[in-house]
């Protein structure tokens, strides 16, 4: 199985403010882009050739399993935005978040805390556990909660690729942002 780049649901320009042209260029354009190339080079030949993505960021280890959770991770995290998002999720997954965080702005600064606080690179993560309790995962570097048997319903990228160009060294203001283009229903369709 040969693994390819996926095209962004919007302009690369429709993002911003929260997210420039210029970050989504290179982010998605170059980083993710690395990720699919350098997937494709590690599997040719294992076992790995014909998994899925799941099934790699499950069983591997090492660079097989980094770039496969990173392209895992990226493609997960760049789908959940829209030029029109922003607001509160509804439904089921706003019940859920008011039931396990006590409202939607408790789990806001709970999530934008993780993600800030995170040491290093990495991702914070809203996970749904086998009993449909939501929690705040943090993950450093590829990791993905999928290896820990966890339901991923949303993700923020904290490696300084992610935010660099447009905030600099101000993680706490490129989380902030993305609250303003996040797509609640894409979202709510994963809880």
């Amino acid at each position: 199985m040969s693994f390819k780049l996926p095209e962004l649901p919007y302009g690369l320009n429709e993002l911003e403010p929260s997210i420039s042209q210029k970050t989504l260029e290179f982010h998605h354009g170059k980083h993710h882009q690395a990720y699919v190339n350098n997937l494709n080079k590690l599997t040719e030949g294992t076992r790995f050739e014909n998994a899925s993505l799941e099934e790699i960021i499950k069983e591997a280890d090492g660079g097989i399993f980094n770039n496969a959770a990173q392209v895992w991770n990226h493609t997960f995290y760049f789908e959940a935005f829209s030029p029109s998002g922003g607001g509160e999720p509804e439904g089921e997954l706003a019940d859920a978040i008011n039931r396990d965080f006590g409202s939607f702005e408790k789990f806001m600064e709970e999530f934008s805390k993780a993600g800030a606080t995170l040491f290093g690179s990495g991702w914070v993560w809203l996970v749904k556990d086998s009993r449909g309790g939501l929690d705040i995962v943090q993950e450093s570097n590829a990791g993905n909660p999928l290896r820990k048997g966890l339901t991923p319903i949303m993700t923020m990228d904290v490696w300084e690729h992610a935010y660099y160009l447009d905030y600099q060294n101000r993680k706490p203001d490129h989380i902030k942002a993305l609250w303003d283009i996040l797509d609640w229903q894409k979202i709510g369709s994963r809880y």
